[in-house]
């Protein structure tokens, strides 16, 4: 008898153990990964953990369109980048991919935001999905992708990229202060990458441009266009005169005389920086206007 209660006292001293080591491992199991966070914009998956953690600024490509000669179109964004890899916590309670790619969609549709590309799961794809919205002043692109060959669980990673909007820091007066002084001012206007077509930003210093010319009707400018040694020389000319024709036709559209103005593009041919830091190729990424 005394052999039995021994063996009672021993097997419940075993559980207390037992129950103790499981209730200081769960906790260490679900825990996020140091100093990571989710994106202040979209929150997590319920009963989910951050494995991987990543923030800076960085490139991120975007499936924008479905394939044409077999390859996905893709467009690269540029700007203030969280990557964050999730792992779902329990077998039985985890999503499908669907309701992932789902509920990311209601959440970014719910504050004025659109899916700008969709590939449902299937079998042996988790899918995909590219979201993109506009909130605080800022353009956010939203990439989902669930890993349904995870394990133990099914995992999903999330990458949001903010394009912050410029601030308009030149203005029609200092322009004219700027070109009468040194004869010439340097613009940094945002373009897509490989691309020549104005964005917003772009438009806005247009309309400084603009007004100037129509506050010196004698003034005659030349818009000189010249990119970083990134790429081929003749592609590089090629795309900074296109810049350059870019902002020429929008000031001609918003009504100045085209006699008042020209377009150049001169590639990588007259950097101002060193091409060996980024620092130095965004400062050769410019369009100059030039006093005539």
């Amino acid at each position: 008898m005394e052999t039995m209660k021994n063996l009672q006292r021993r097997f419940a001293a075993l559980a207390l153990v037992l129950c103790s080591v499981s209730l200081m491992i769960a906790p260490a199991a679900a825990q996020d990964v140091p100093k990571s966070k989710d994106h202040p914009l979209l929150t997590r998956y319920p009963d989910s953990r951050i494995v991987e953690y990543a923030h800076n600024f960085n490139s991120v490509e975007f499936t924008v369109g479905a394939p044409k000669n077999g390859q996905p179109q893709r467009k690269a964004i540029e700007g203030d980048t969280t990557s964050i890899l999730y792992f779902h916590n329990s077998i039985e309670k985890q999503p499908s991919a669907l309701q992932v790619i789902r509920n990311y969609e209601n959440a970014i549709k719910s504050i004025g935001g659109e899916v700008v590309y969709e590939r449902l799961p299937r079998d042996g794809d988790g899918g995909e999905v590219t979201l993109k919205v506009t909130t605080g002043g800022k353009e956010v692109w939203v990439r989902i992708e669930p890993g349904i060959f995870s394990a133990p669980t099914q995992s999903y990673t999330l990458q949001v990229v903010e394009i912050a909007a410029m601030q308009q820091v030149v203005t029609a007066n200092k322009l004219l202060d700027e070109l009468n002084k040194n004869g010439f001012i340097a613009l940094y206007i945002n373009f897509d990458t490989g691309k020549a077509d104005l964005k917003a930003d772009g438009q806005a210093t247009v309309k400084e441009i603009v007004a100037m010319l129509k506050t010196a009707p004698s003034l005659k400018i030349a818009i000189e266009g010249h990119t970083d040694n990134v790429g081929q020389p003749a592609a590089n000319k090629t795309l900074s005169e296109n810049r350059a024709k870019s902002v020429m036709n929008a000031i001609a559209a918003a009504g100045i005389d085209a006699k008042r103005l020209s377009a150049a593009g001169f590639g990588q041919e007259k950097p101002i920086a060193d091409n060996r830091s980024e620092e130095g190729r965004a400062k050769n990424r410019r369009v100059e206007l030039v006093k005539k």
